[in-house]
């Protein structure tokens, strides 16, 4: 992985000394005041800025780089700033250290001590990161692979992990592509049955001649081409979990024998007399309106009742507040590391083009976007065009404040992170990653509740 190093200072002759210790090891960038700061702060996003706190317009003051620090720390809370002073501004120094700076170095300058304190901000920086992503790699859920911050997404994950202990029948509804077959995995993976088989099969995608067969298994002789017995998936699923993808393209005659067997738990292979006990958990998953089925008699009302004892409406990525640029990015950087392009980001316009879009395909859609978008982009930043998305350019009239959308964005994360923790502050606040100090100053100025109601007596 590349290491960014940002270098702020207004000297050109130590600027190029700075370089000099570097420049073989690391991707470097210069900035001599605190507006070109800013602008590579956010083009390269480094992991260490090393800031000189006499800029101009104030080069004999530390105004200037007091500020720029201030606005580092708040735009990019994980990046390490070591604090460049003179030799006696110890105060200023320690100042820094208390607003958030991780380090501090004096002038003048020495390459082997400079050399030193870079590397040692690097090394914090990676393993702070490593901890960050052991901790928070479910983006505030408990289930592997699935990525929320959505308040949808997030109940739908806090009613699963209530679900999966228990071995109630579970129907997962939604659109192709949201994910339904991975929360059913979840389901399994978070039971007392996590251990044992998964067996999934796609009602849909397997022609009604051979669905018997492959759901209930046959006996030798059973019918021609039969020259031994075959386990079904059910019987194979014994002791763990049955996955019934598409169950709303399940043949009517089939679903008589599907509710038999949910009823008595008992498998019929083709050409037997002989039933088997199985121990099975059925969870199922369709893109159809099932009520609707039900009314056009294309699917048995008492198997609806027996499968859905518990359903997990799934839904689309547009209606996720927030989630499509979350998973987005966070495709971006498993795919981007799956095919060896690392530290790949999204220009604004994509961001705008993958927020403004509707995802009739969903996170399927989104991943074959990705990546082609992997592949097809140029240098380190990803384009719409390379998405092969409608490029959505903010309306001329409407007056953007890169404050306001910064205030406004973090006041979303902090209530959503609320209302994942059920409004316990330490919880949100690590979610956050933030202190709780700084948690509750954050509520004050947004105005956000925190408290929740006492229950009636």
């Amino acid at each position: 992985m590349t290491r960014r190093l940002l270098i702020v200072e207004d000297d050109p002759g130590l600027q190029s000394q700075m370089r000099w210790c570097f420049s073989e090891e690391l991707d470097i960038t210069v900035a001599s005041d605190r507006d070109s700061a800013l602008a590579a702060l956010r083009r390269t996003e480094p992991d260490v800025v090393t800031l000189d706190l006499g800029l101009p317009p104030d080069p004999g003051g530390a105004t200037e780089g007091f500020g720029l620090l201030e606005e580092i720390l708040r735009l990019s809370p994980m990046t390490k700033v070591i604090v460049v002073t003179g030799r006696e501004d110890k105060e200023n120094a320690v100042k820094a250290i208390g607003m958030g700076a991780s380090d501090f170095y004096q002038k003048p300058l020495d390459a082997e001590i400079l050399t030193f304190v870079v590397h040692r901000a690097f090394r914090l920086a990676e393993l702070e990161r490593e901890n960050q992503d052991l901790s928070s790699q479910r983006n505030g859920t408990n289930i592997k692979g699935i990525v929320a911050a959505s308040p949808q997404m997030l109940a739908i994950c806090r009613t699963l992990e209530k679900v999966a202990p228990t071995d109630v029948t579970t129907l997962i509804t939604g659109e192709t592509g949201t994910g339904k077959e991975l929360l059913a995995r979840a389901i399994h993976d978070l039971s007392q049955r996590g251990r044992k088989p998964f067996a999934a099969i796609n009602c849909a995608a397997i022609p009604e001649n051979l669905l018997e067969s492959e759901l209930f298994g046959f006996e030798k002789g059973s019918f021609t081409g039969a020259t031994h017995s075959k386990k079904g998936k059910i019987e194979s699923a014994n002791g763990g979990t049955l996955f019934l993808d598409e169950i709303g393209d399940m043949p009517m005659a089939l679903q008589a024998k599907l509710l038999r067997f949910l009823q008595e738990r008992l498998v019929d292979r083709v050409g037997s007399v002989q039933p088997i006990p199985v121990d099975v958990r059925v969870v199922c998953a369709t893109h159809r309106d099932v009520r609707h089925l039900i009314e056009t008699g294309e699917f048995r009302e008492d198997l609806y009742y027996r499968i859905s004892e518990i359903t997990l409406d799934v839904p689309a990525v547009r209606d996720r507040e927030g989630d499509a640029l979350v998973v987005a990015q966070s495709l971006l950087k498993s795919l981007g590391k799956d095919m060896d392009r690392p530290n790949l980001v999204f220009t604004e316009d994509a961001i705008n083009a993958i927020t403004g879009y509707a995802w009739p395909g969903n996170v399927r859609e989104m991943i074959n976007k990705i990546k082609r978008a992997t592949i097809m982009a140029t240098g380190k930043r990803v384009t719409a065009e390379d998405l092969e998305l409608p490029s959505k350019a903010p309306a001329n009239n409407m007056q953007l404040n890169l404050r306001q959308v910064r205030e406004c964005a973090e006041r979303q994360a902090i209530i959503q992170a609320l209302r994942s923790c059920n409004n316990n502050m330490a919880g949100a606040s690590r979610l956050l990653g933030i202190t709780r100090p700084t948690l509750y100053n954050l509520t004050d100025k947004y105005n956000i509740e925190t408290s929740t109601e006492a229950p009636n007596a």
